[in-house]
């Protein structure tokens, strides 16, 4: 498995955008966990033999349940459910109590 940080989550979410534009047009599942005192937020990419975690820390944990994510220029905003922006990809935040999953902080 390999671990991607990012600075900053503009740039995680440009995977998104990407991901969304591909042939099978696959929209990663956006998590958040409180990972050893820190608040994270990740997705998985990938399949069989080449999965990629992408992740970021933030300071505080999401306070909405969705990120509305412009197709056209990347802009983002925190929602409280999906819109009508037919322009726009409404990621699901999901909260995650426990994972396996061994971040490699630092």
């Amino acid at each position: 498995m390999t671990y991607l940080k990012y600075k900053t989550l503009d740039d995680m979410l440009k995977v998104i955008i990407y991901s969304s534009q591909s042939m099978l047009g696959v929209v990663p599942m956006l998590y958040h966990i409180n990972h050893n005192g820190q608040n994270m937020l990740f997705m998985q990419t990938g399949a069989i033999g080449g999965i990629v975690v992408h992740y970021v820390i933030q300071k505080d944990r999401p306070a909405k349940k969705f990120i509305q994510l412009k197709r056209l220029s990347g802009e983002y905003s925190f929602a409280d459910g999906i819109g009508t922006d037919a322009q726009s990809l409404y990621v699901p935040i999901l909260e995650i109590e426990k994972s396996t999953l061994d971040f490699p902080l630092g």
